[in-house]
């Protein structure tokens, strides 16, 4: 599993010109899920997310102190099989280590709904709708968080 994450000012998601998803300050997270993922993967990932320590505290200095929990943020969860491109042969990305759709949107389904349990407000975009997203990054602060199968 691969989640690219985002501390933002702000992020929105727009399918066929309709906004389904917007949030204020916290994180966007971009979400690949691999053909060997499972359960294991997603309950790690929400764990890491929710827990990284990515915000400065009150103060307003430049270490990071408080992770989005802490600082009551928000959640935007956009689902992106593209994570897995394997661009080295040829001139097309090859998606063979994608999970396939429905393998894929049980477990991102998952992954949303344990975010949820935090008591965060969690916005998402459409599983498999091409979809536009506005991110204003905050710093910008952009992490690439990845677990293997075990």
């Amino acid at each position: 599993m691969r989640v690219i994450i985002q501390r933002v000012k702000s992020s929105q998601v727009t399918v066929n010109g309709e906004i389904i998803g917007k949030i204020k300050r916290g994180l966007n997270l971009l979400v690949g899920i691999a053909d060997t993922d499972t359960a294991v993967e997603v309950d790690w990932m929400v764990r890491k997310c929710l827990n990284l320590r990515l915000f400065p505290d009150e103060e307003g200095g430049d270490r990071w102190q408080k992770s989005v929990q802490e600082i009551n943020g928000e959640l935007l969860v956009i689902s992106q099989f593209t994570l897995y491109g394997d661009c080295r042969k040829g001139r097309r990305p090859s998606f063979d280590r994608s999970a396939a759709p429905t393998l894929a949107k049980d477990l991102y389904n998952n992954f949303v709904a344990k975010l949820q349990e935090s008591g965060l407000r969690v916005e998402t975009g459409e599983f498999g709708a091409m979809m536009q997203v506005s991110i204003e990054n905050d710093g910008p602060v952009t992490l690439l968080l990845e677990r293997e199968a075990t």
